[in-house]
């Protein structure tokens, strides 16, 4: 009885030690984020992006669909904060709820992608030889056509509308997405402990599902970070041609396209259109950066 009792309290004894090591490590990768000057400010843009799209009403000043012609084309004032454009709609409303349209095809858009670029690339790297020289096939299928190129096709057959923007968003992105999720299935396909699941009979998708994803995530999720500037201006400049989101609709690609065919009478819709760009690539490529440098052992290694 006294040797059983022992060996609990040996168990127990492991068990406390690697939560409080997985503990430790938590504290230190957060301290290193928070010490990252960067990585905060590009977190404060990022919430500042996300708050200002989902509380629109609550932060616009006037409803971005009101005309007000004797307005039209006026200066930044203490009514219009950011003026108006050449149909005197009130251009900083414009632009936050243009925030409602680049956090709906970023979100859904990237979602999208890494879920199915995640299953997609563990079935390449897990499964038969066969199967991994197909998808393979398709991913670089996929790369090899531009995106606007691709866009231009899509709308000649489908019209422009938002939707087939979130789909030339999503196929376009998955490649990526697979391919990093594939790397990362070959190097821990044959680890030790997943050599051991396999001998005892474990089913393939309980593998996938329990040690091979929480392994392969980790990376997923910065590269999405670092990939919603990428889809945000992708919807912008489908919309600037008038591929994407058609007027009256505010979206930040669509007040570039309006603004530029004014720029000679005012230059403030091109101004307010491109700020909230160059913010919300700034916020989310610095946040990327932060979260690979404090998830990646051998950068910190090597800083």
């Amino acid at each position: 009885m006294s040797e059983i009792a022992s060996n609990k309290a040996l168990e127990s004894a492991k068990k406390d030690q690697g939560i409080k090591g997985h503990m430790s490590e938590s504290r230190e990768k957060l301290s290193l984020f928070l010490n990252n000057r960067l990585g905060m400010f590009g977190l404060m843009l990022v919430v500042l992006f996300f708050v200002s799209a989902i509380f629109a009403p609550y932060f616009a000043t006037h409803d971005p669909f009101l005309m007000n012609i004797p307005q039209r084309m006026s200066g930044p004032t203490l009514e219009h904060w950011a003026g108006t454009d050449q149909l005197g709609r009130d251009t900083y409303s414009r632009v936050i709820y243009g925030g409602r349209v680049a956090l709906k095809v970023a979100a859904i858009g990237v979602s999208i992608s890494l879920f199915v670029g995640l299953l997609l690339g563990m079935l390449a790297g897990y499964g038969p030889r066969w199967l991994d020289n197909f998808l393979l096939l398709i991913f670089d299928s996929i790369r090899s056509f531009p995106t606007i190129v691709l866009a231009l096709a899509a709308v000649a057959l489908l019209g422009p509308s938002l939707e087939l923007v979130l789909a030339v968003v999503i196929v376009t992105s998955i490649p990526g997405y697979a391919r990093l999720a594939r790397t990362s299935t070959l190097a821990l396909k044959n680890t030790e402990f997943i050599l051991a699941e396999r001998s005892l009979g474990a089913h393939p998708a309980i593998i996938m599902w329990r040690h091979i994803m929480p392994n392969v995530i980790g990376p997923l999720l910065i590269l999405a970070a670092m990939d919603v500037p990428v889809v945000v201006t992708i919807e912008a400049g489908l919309s600037f041609l008038g591929l994407g989101v058609l007027p009256p609709t505010a979206s930040w690609g669509t007040i570039l396209n309006e603004g530029y065919l004014v720029i000679r009478d005012t230059p403030w819709p091109i101004i307010a259109g491109g700020i909230p760009l160059v913010l919300t690539t700034l916020g989310f490529t610095f946040l990327g950066e932060a979260l690979r440098d404090v998830f990646d052992p051998r950068l910190r290694k090597g800083k």
